[in-house]
C-alpha cells in the first residue's frame, strides 16, 4: 500500500497547540506544520539538550513559542485557551528509560500529571475538535514476544518510564469516557493516543540513544558503550510516526469519534533490527569503525525485544512507513554531517521533509 501523507490543504490555516515543541520530535513536527501553513503555538520547557534541533533549525522563527511546564495546570490552561486551537498534539514528556530509574518522581509527575493537566486544559477551550496524546510502544506489558503488539494488548511496564506511559493511556481513556463520550452532547472533542517505536533522525542529541551516542563517540574519539547489542527495536525515521500523528489528527477532526482509541505507528517487520545491526550499518555508511564496549553493569534492565503491529493504522488511516531502516539511518547521518559543516539547518531540515514527501530533492549520504 502506498504511503498517504498529511494534507497541506487540510492543515493550512489550522490553529495547532503542541506541547513539547522544543524536543526532538516536537521540533520536527513544528517545522512540518509551518511548511504546510498551520498556525502553530508551542508550550514546553527549554530544549532538553545542548545542542538541540529547536535551536539549530531556528524552529521558533515561524511560530508562537511559550516556555512553561505541563505540570503547572493554570499556566498551561491559560496558554492553550489563549491560542484557541483547533487541534492539540501532546508530546511533552520525560522520554528516557534510564533517566526514569534515576528520577522516577519527575518521570511520573511529567508524564502522568502533565497529561491530566493537558486534558483538563482542553476541557476549558471552546474550539478544540481533535486531540492526539503521544505515548510510547513501551506502554505494553512486554512478554518478549517475537510478534508485534496490537492496540488491544495488555498495558504494563516494569520501569518508571514504561509504566508512566501505560498510565497515560489509562488516563486518556478515562477522560474520553468521562468527559468526551458519545453520551455528552456538550462537546465535539475527539481524542486518541499514538504509540510509536524508536525514532531516529537529524538533531537528536539525547543521552542513552544509539545514533546520538555513535555521533558523540566519533566526534570525541571515545569508545561507544552499549547495554544490549542483541536487543531488537522498531527503528524508524522521525517523519514516519509524525505522519501518523498528523493523519490521525486529520481524521479525528473530520470524522470525530470514529477514530478515537489507541494507534500504533511502527516500521515494517523487516526493519525491526538489533542494536548491533544498526551500529554495523552506521559504520558502513560513515566508512568508520566505532570502538564498541559492552557495558550493562551500570544500567537498569530493559526489554530485549519489542515489536508493533500497525495493521490498524495501515487499514484505517492508509498510513504505512515510506523509508526503510537503511534510508532512515542514511538521512540521519546526512543531517548530522550538514550540521558539522555549519549549513543552514532550517533549510536542510525542510529539504528532508520535502524529500520524504516527494522522494526527490535532497542529497543522500555519500
Amino acid at each position: 500500500m502506498e504511503n498517504v501523507v498529511a494534507s497541506a490543504e487540510f492543515w493550512k490555516g489550522k490553529h495547532v497547540f503542541i506541547t513539547g515543541h522544543t524536543g526532538f520530535k516536537g521540533a520536527w513536527l513544528c517545522l512540518w506544520l509551518q511548511k504546510m501553513g498551520a498556525i502553530v503555538t508551542g508550550y514546553a520547557l527549554d530544549a532538553p539538550t545542548a545542542p538541540n534541533l529547536f535551536s539549530a533549525a531556528n524552529v521558533e522563527n515561524d511560530m508562537d513559542s511559550i516556555f512553561g511546564d505541563v505540570r503547572h495546570l493554570k499556566n498551561l490552561a491559560t496558554a492553550l485557551v489563549k491560542s484557541n486551537p483547533d487541534i492539540v498534539i501532546h508530546m511533552a514528556a520525560q522520554s528516557l528509560v534510564q533517566h526514569s530509574y534515576q528520577h522516577p518522581v519527575d518521570t511520573f509527575s511529567t508524564n502522568v500529571m502533565g497529561t491530566v493537566n493537558l486534558l483538563q486544559a482542553v476541557r476549558q477551550s471552546e474550539n478544540v475538535r481533535a486531540v492526539v496524546i503521544v505515548t510510547s510502544d513501551k506502554c505494553y506489558a512486554n512478554n518478549e514476544w517475537i510478534w508485534g503488539y496490537r492496540e488491544n494488548e495488555q498495558l504494563g511496564g516494569n520501569d518508571p518510564y514504561s509504566s508512566s506511559k501505560a498510565c497515560t493511556e489509562i488516563i486518556t481513556n478515562a477522560y474520553v469516557q468521562s468527559f468526551f463520550s458519545d453520551n455528552d452532547s456538550s462537546h465535539t472533542i475527539a481524542c486518541a493516543t499514538a504509540r510509536a517505536g524508536n525514532v531516529i533522525g537529524g538533531g537528536d542529541w539525547s543521552e542513552n540513544r544509539l545514533l546520538p551516542d555513535i555521533f558523540r563517540s566519533i566526534e570525541q574519539k571515545t569508545t561507544l558503550e552499549i547495554r544490549h547489542p542483541e536487543a531488537v527495536r522498531p527503528w524508524q525515521h522521525v517523519m514516519e510516526p509524525l505522519n501518523g500523528y498528523l493523519l490521525l489528527a486529520e481524521n479525528l477532526y473530520q470524522h470525530g469519534k470514529l477514530y478515537t482509541g489507541a494507534w500504533n505507528f511502527g516500521p515494517h517487520a523487516n526493519d525491526e533490527k538489533s542494536v548491533a545491526w544498526v551500529i554495523s550499518k552506521a559504520n558502513s555508511l560513515l566508512n568508520n569503525q566505532v570502538d564498541v564496549l559492552l557495558n550493562n553493569k551500570h544500567f537498569m534492565p530493559e526489554s530485549s525485544i519489542l515489536k508493533l503491529d500497525c495493521t490498524k493504522a495501515t487499514s484505517l488511516l492508509q498510513w504505512s512507513p515510506k523509508w526503510d531502516i537503511e534510508m532512515a539511518i542514511s538521512k540521519t547521518l546526512d543531517w548530522m554531517e550538514k550540521y558539522r559543516q555549519n549549513e543552514n539547518m532550517n533549510a536542510f531540515t525542510h529539504c528532508q521533509i520535502e524529500d520524504y514527501l516527494s522522494s526527490t530533492g535532497c542529497l543522500t549520504h555519500a
